[in-house]
């Protein structure tokens, strides 16, 4: 019995990895729409897909959260330019791994679980395309129109200032950082989870010593400050563009990059799931930069302390990206083969897997605020700010988890209406509700944070409400 689970696991796995099992290459019509067995297993697939992924994305937050230690000792101002900069960065960062990203993986992955190759390379090239156009729009609107921006999110003076040179060499290579996450995604989506990963654990080395080089200066190089920090985020994904790039278009890769004709089906695949998904994106963002505005009402401090706080969250979200491709391959790949309880039950198992993980830091965050905060600040006024909002927030991370895994279920089905509609809602009640918290019942940033813990908690639910309700359809009948 013990070696029949094993063979199971593994010809359940080789569907996300790209090998050709009978079902997952030209699948007999009566096996692909057979449904799957009870004991078909879920949870040995996702999480051998996704720890890797998980492993070297923590390492990618620490160094994220090492070069905020590095901001941190060039004062209040530089910390709160890095936090009025770091909502549009993890906006085009989840846009072109979570959005756009997400529709390539979402689109190979059940181009080859249909056993459609060749699709599966040309998708790589229609990728590459939407990296290069999306890519220089982020460049031209953050560098030509980014004082404007960061002044509306409540940016001034020396914090504004500090924006702005932070932020132009990061944008300045927009399109590079497009398509690192892209090529990334395009391999991800063929069960390549190794080469991403190994790009970012590579990342590490070149970043963390880098940051500090430029920022305070070492031996020849000079201290650029808080602008320092940007050019080493900008020198890494140089290389890491051009390391992807050969890599695709060797033969060892298991998708490559190739010359074809540009197809609108192709393009189609990708931007269906992803044009919803990068809404998606585009309002958790906006959403943390709308509140991002409102607690500047309060000053820097304020800024500072929120900023820090909100950086757990994207702790954990490099975590539940992990875990939500391994998801999105897996659903992918049997809705592909027309295995809808088989993808079904993916579906679920990962949201109560994402469930107890953010619910579990979350209530800790809470329990214990000044362990996270006081890595960043000894400011009294700020720790004060960021333990309002992990007190307050943190105990509903666990509908953030559920929801996130839930979203990756419906990008790798290509249902994501519903789900984006989810973080609709999210956004205005976090938004509009925190608003009129302050404004109309002088709630303070208590009442501020009770609303995003609101939003959080209707997101996650929303969702699963869709995936309960909504039938999900296989094979060649995709559609949203």
């Amino acid at each position: 019995m013990a070696f029949e689970q094993d063979a199971k696991e593994d010809a359940l796995l080789s569907l996300s990895y790209g090998e050709a099992p009978a079902l997952a290459v030209a699948p007999p019509v009566a096996e692909a729409a057979s449904p799957a067995g009870p004991d078909e297993p879920v949870i040995g697939p996702l999480l051998r897909l996704a720890l890797p992924t998980i492993a070297v994305l923590i390492v990618q937050t620490l160094v994220s959260v090492a070069e905020t230690y590095f901001v941190g000792h060039l004062g209040t101002n530089a910390l709160a330019g890095v936090a009025l900069v770091f909502p549009v960065l993890m906006l085009m960062t989840m846009m072109s791994n979570g959005g756009f990203g997400s529709g390539a993986s979402a689109a190979i992955a059940r181009a080859m679980g249909a056993g459609r190759k060749q699709d599966a390379d040309a998708l790589v090239l229609h990728a590459v395309v939407v990296a290069l156009a999306l890519g220089a729009v982020f460049s031209i609107g953050v560098i030509g129109g980014g004082h404007y921006l960061f002044e509306a999110l409540g940016g001034k003076g020396e914090a504004l200032e500090a924006a702005k040179q932070y932020s132009f060499f990061i944008f300045a290579g927009a399109v590079l950082i497009w398509l690192v996450n892209m090529l990334s995604s395009a391999l991800r989506g063929a069960g390549d989870v190794k080469t991403p990963a190994w790009v970012i654990v590579a990342g590490a080395f070149i970043v963390v010593p880098a940051s500090p080089a430029f920022i305070f200066g070492f031996g020849p190089v000079p201290a650029f400050g808080v602008a320092g920090a940007g050019i080493a985020i900008l020198i890494y994904y140089v290389l890491a563009s051009v390391a992807l790039v050969l890599y695709v278009r060797s033969k060892r890769s298991s998708v490559r990059l190739i010359w074809c004709p540009l197809e609108w089906r192709l393009f189609s695949d990708i931007l269906g799931v992803g044009g919803l998904s990068a809404i998606g994106s585009m309002q958790s963002n906006l959403t943390i930069a709308i509140v991002t505005s409102l607690v500047s009402v309060y000053g820097s401090d304020a800024i500072a302390g929120y900023g820090i706080a909100s950086r757990l969250d994207y702790v954990l979200i490099p975590i539940m990206f992990g875990l939500g491709m391994a998801t999105l391959i897996l659903v992918g790949r049997n809705v592909g083969a027309n295995r809808i309880p088989q993808a079904r039950k993916i579906a679920w198992t990962s949201a109560a897997i994402g469930f107890f993980i953010t619910e579990t830091a979350g209530i800790l965050a809470a329990l214990f605020p000044g362990e996270w905060l006081r890595i960043f600040s000894d400011d009294p006024n700020v720790l004060a700010t960021g333990t309002t909002y992990l007190r307050i927030v943190g105990p509903c991370y666990g509908f953030f988890g559920a929801g996130m895994m839930l979203f990756f279920s419906t990008q790798g089905a290509k249902r994501v209406l519903f789900s984006t509609l989810s973080g609709t809602a999210r956004f205005l009640i976090a938004s509009a509700g925190g608003f009129i918290a302050i404004r109309f019942f002088h709630a303070g940033l208590s009442g501020l944070f009770a609303m995003v813990a609101a939003a959080t908690c209707a997101f996650g639910t929303l969702i699963a409400l869709s995936v309960w309700l909504r039938p999900w359809k296989g094979g060649a009948a995709l559609g949203d």
